[in-house]
């Protein structure tokens, strides 16, 4: 998991338990989300990079930021 990309789904911040959409197994499937900086607030729509994963369905991200 660690090293994937994903789209929120639901807003990530201090204090809440956000949501992404990340392809595995040949699908998409939805994973509870928590920001990997606590103060960080990622809203829905935006991409981010899986950086710790505990399972079976946590993860931490940071947004997502592409070269370009």
């Amino acid at each position: 998991m660690i090293g994937n990309r994903g789209r929120v789904t639901g807003r990530i911040g201090p204090g809440l338990v956000g949501e992404v959409m990340i392809h595995v197994r040949g699908g998409v499937e939805a994973f509870y989300a928590y920001p990997a900086q606590p103060d960080a607030v990622i809203e829905p729509g935006n991409q981010v990079l899986v950086v710790d994963f505990q399972p079976p369905r946590n993860v931490y991200v940071e947004p997502w930021q592409s070269i370009g």
